[in-house]
């Protein structure tokens, strides 16, 4: 199936983290395509912008299984999760895939706010142009394409 992995960053070396990430995302899956590189204004309380892409990916198991992960990724990282609207080193979420959708205590694919949300709308579609979403439901958000690549 195809999924789409959302990385943001908006603490230290943001673009290194999220090379970083790459790279071990690499050695768990095949990756497609890597979006271009956005910056935002984070949500919640203040704190620095939030650099944000998404990763096409193959996977042939369990998003669950997928979600361990990246769960495992970001802790080798260093990424420490306190508070839900925390700075982070990395961050990294399962934003969609082409399989039935997922609902559950500890994961919802599709991402349960995608819909409503530039910072991971844009990059997905960047690498999914026929995912069903529309560029136009989040035009009214301030996002900056980046000259930073990943690949």
């Amino acid at each position: 199936m195809r999924v789409v992995i959302g990385l943001g960053a908006n603490l230290g070396d943001r673009i290194g983290m999220m090379r970083a990430a790459i790279a071990k995302l690499r050695a768990v899956a095949p990756i497609e395509r890597i979006s271009r590189v956005f910056a935002t204004a984070p949500i919640g309380p203040p704190q620095p912008d939030y650099l944000n892409a998404a990763a096409l990916i193959t996977w042939e198991h369990s998003l669950r299984n997928l979600l361990d992960h990246l769960l495992q990724i970001e802790a080798e990282l260093g990424r420490i999760r306190r508070d839900r609207w925390q700075a982070r080193t990395i961050d990294l979420d399962i934003l969609w895939s082409d399989d039935l959708p997922i609902f559950s205590e500890d994961l919802t694919v599709p991402h349960p706010r995608l819909h409503e949300r530039a910072f991971a709308i844009l990059p997905l579609l960047d690498v999914v142009p026929d995912a069903p979403y529309d560029r136009a439901a989040v035009s009214d958000q301030t996002i900056t394409a980046t000259e930073e690549r990943l690949d």
